[in-house]
C-alpha cells in the first residue's frame, strides 16, 4: 500500500504571513494524523520562510506515524536531522533562494558527496531518499549513493497529464522499473493532486509513499482537511 505523507509547509506559510501562531503547524500535524494521514513531511529552509527550526523540534514528539524531513544537505541541516532523528530524510538539491524544489539530483556528478551524506544518516538509523528526475539512466548512480529510496519529481507528469497522460507517465514508469531492479524503494511528490494521483499510483510499480502539500492544502480550503485527506487515501486504495 502506498502511504500518504502530508507536507505542511503551506500551513507555516499562512502562519508566517501574520507573524503569530495561527494556523498552528503542530495542531495541523496532530489533526492530519487523526484524519488518516500516514506521515508528516516538512522542508525547513535556511531562511525559515515557512517551517522554522523551532517547528522541527516541536513536531518531533507529535508525529507518531512517519516524520519526513526534506532539505538540501548543508551542514546545519545534516546536524539538525541527526539530532531530531526522523524516520526518513529526503535530500533535495534546491538553491537556498528557490521558491520550491524544481529539479532532481545529478547523482553521477554528486556521487561522492551523496555517498558521504547518506552514510551519515544511515549510520544514525535514518532512512534516506533522494529527489530524482524521471530518468532511468540516473538510477544506477542513485543506487551507488547508498540511498534507500528515490523520490520522483512529478512536475513534468502533472504538467502533461491533461494532454497525454500515457506519454506523461512513461518516463516515470521506466524509472520506477529500473529503480526496482536496483532494490530501491520509490516515493513521489511535489505536483501530485486529487486530479492526477490515481493514474500515477495505479501505474507506478513499488510506489511506497507520496508526499503532497501544496495541492492538498489548497484543496482543503474548499473541501475541508479531513475530507481532502480521505479523498487522497481513496485514490491510493487498491480495490
Amino acid at each position: 500500500m502506498t502511504k500518504l505523507s502530508v507536507n505542511i509547509n503551506k500551513i507555516a506559510t499562512i502562519r508566517n504571513a501574520r507573524g503569530a501562531e495561527t494556523p498552528s503547524v503542530t495542531e495541523a500535524a496532530i489533526k492530519i494524523q487523526e484524519f488518516g494521514g500516514q506521515g508528516i513531511t516538512i522542508h525547513p529552509r535556511p531562511d525559515e520562510r515557512h517551517i522554522t527550526r523551532k517547528d522541527v523540534y516541536d513536531l518531533k514528539p507529535l508525529v507518531y506515524t512517519e516524520f519526513n524531513i526534506e532539505g538540501n544537505p548543508h551542514r546545519p541541516f545534516i546536524d539538525m536531522v541527526l539530532e531530531v532523528k526522523p524516520e526518513q530524510v529526503t535530500l533535495v538539491p534546491d538553491a537556498d533562494d528557490a521558491i520550491t524544489s524544481n529539479a532532481g539530483w545529478d547523482c553521477e556528478k554528486n556521487l561522492d558527496f551523496l555517498k558521504s551524506v547518506i552514510a551519515e544518516f544511515k549510520n544514525a538509523g535514518i532512512r534516506t531518499s533522494i529527489f530524482l528526475d524521471p530518468n532511468p539512466a540516473m538510477v544506477k548512480f542513485a543506487a551507488e549513493t547508498g540511498t534507500d529510496r528515490i523520490e520522483l519529481y512529478t512536475e513534468a507528469y502533472a504538467k502533461n497529464y491533461e494532454t497525454d497522460k500515457e506519454a506523461a507517465i512513461k518516463p516515470y514508469y521506466e524509472t520506477a522499473v529500473e529503480a526496482t531492479k536496483y532494490g530501491l524503494g520509490i516515493n513521489a511528490g511535489h505536483d501530485l493532486s486529487l486530479d492526477n494521483l490515481k493514474y500515477f499510483a495505479d501505474n507506478i510499480p513499488n510506489l511506497l509513499e507520496v508526499s503532497i502539500g501544496h495541492a492538498l492544502i489548497s484543496e482543503a480550503l474548499y473541501l475541508g482537511l479531513e475530507n481532502t485527506i480521505q479523498a487522497y487515501l481513496m485514490r491510493l486504495a487498491k480495490w
